[in-house]
């Protein structure tokens, strides 16, 4: 049986497709869904639709029934990586919920919605390594596989034997040569949701990767804002270069637009100070763009992800 409730931010004319959607699937569904409180900045509007479907079947259903309406469809994992915007998101946001996970050998199979930091703990506690690069990152497996999340000390291209995708048409699996990693980008079927993810790590001295993993989690707690709303490093870093680098030199550190602030730890990070929006965010990267650019000849380039209704003036 679908729950179904609904926020006080319902938007006039309600979407005509919402009901046929709703009875397709057997899952929860939340009619406009307000989204700040579901993305790490604690920024953003209401989403039309927000479905966590009761399984991989049931999400199948869900992409069928929107494709029939061409209705778009997008992921939400754990809404890292993300500026959502203040009109909020036309469509259906989908967010998975958790599966069985199976540990064979030294392959691991695990469900998308996994909390990615999860990741690494899992690996060592079966004495597995290959994936303590994940361990400080936010969000989900199925968001870190679909922008080739990771550090200098490794990227999910590394791990990654394949994955399991839900279109409308059903279930796939993929290996991960035909996923056209790249940094910070993966090449998913269009409409594709990312269900299960298998890795395949090693051996190795537990003991010591715990130490290592220990000592890049507190580099993190002193060098990021890990304390304050964040979506996480907001441009890629230039080849041969840092983003924070640029922009510190550009002399934006700690500048403030609104609620949003360039964060004082590192420059690549806003921060929501209380009550700032997606305009004040977008307010920070459109400057910090125009002086790096103006400056050493940069052209910066998003990491963050955008998502719903933006005026065209808040665009970058």
């Amino acid at each position: 049986m679908t729950g179904l409730s609904k926020s006080s931010a319902a938007p006039e004319a309600a979407p005509t497709w919402r009901p046929p959607v709703v009875a397709a699937v057997r899952g929860e569904a939340v009619l406009d869904a307000p989204l700040a409180q579901r993305t790490s900045i604690r920024v953003g509007g209401p989403a039309d639709l927000l479905v966590r479907p009761a399984d991989a079947q049931d999400l199948v259903s869900l992409l069928a029934a929107c494709e029939a309406r061409g209705v778009r469809v997008t992921a939400l994992g754990g809404g890292s990586n993300l500026l959502v915007a203040d009109r909020g998101v036309r469509g259906v946001l989908v967010r998975l919920g958790p599966v069985e996970d199976r540990i064979e050998g030294e392959r691991l199979l695990l469900g998308a919605a996994l909390p990615t930091s999860r990741l690494a703990q899992l690996a060592l506690e079966h004495g597995l390594l290959g994936c303590e690069f994940a361990a400080g990152i936010p969000g989900t497996l199925g968001g870190a596989v679909a922008m080739n999340a990771g550090t200098p000390a490794g990227e999910m291209k590394d791990v990654v034997e394949s994955v399991e995708v839900a279109t409308a048409e059903g279930l796939r699996l993929l290996e991960a040569r035909a996923l056209g990693f790249g940094y910070r980008t993966c090449r998913l079927p269009p409409g594709a949701v990312v269900t299960r993810v298998a890795l395949r790590l090693r051996r190795g001295d537990v003991a010591k990767s715990r130490a290592a993993m220990d000592l890049d989690r507190e580099r993190r707690r002193q060098t990021q804002p890990l304390h304050q709303p964040t979506f996480g490093s907001t441009f890629r870093n230039p080849e041969g270069d840092h983003a924070g680098r640029l922009i510190e030199a550009a002399g934006l550190k700690g500048h403030r637009v609104g609620n949003a602030m360039w964060s004082t730890l590192h420059a690549n990070f806003v921060v929501n100070l209380g009550g700032a929006t997606a305009r004040d965010c977008l307010s920070l990267v459109r400057l910090a763009r125009a002086r790096v650019l103006e400056r050493f000849g940069v052209a910066l380039a998003l990491e963050v992800r955008l998502l719903g209704e933006f005026a065209d003036d808040e665009v970058p």
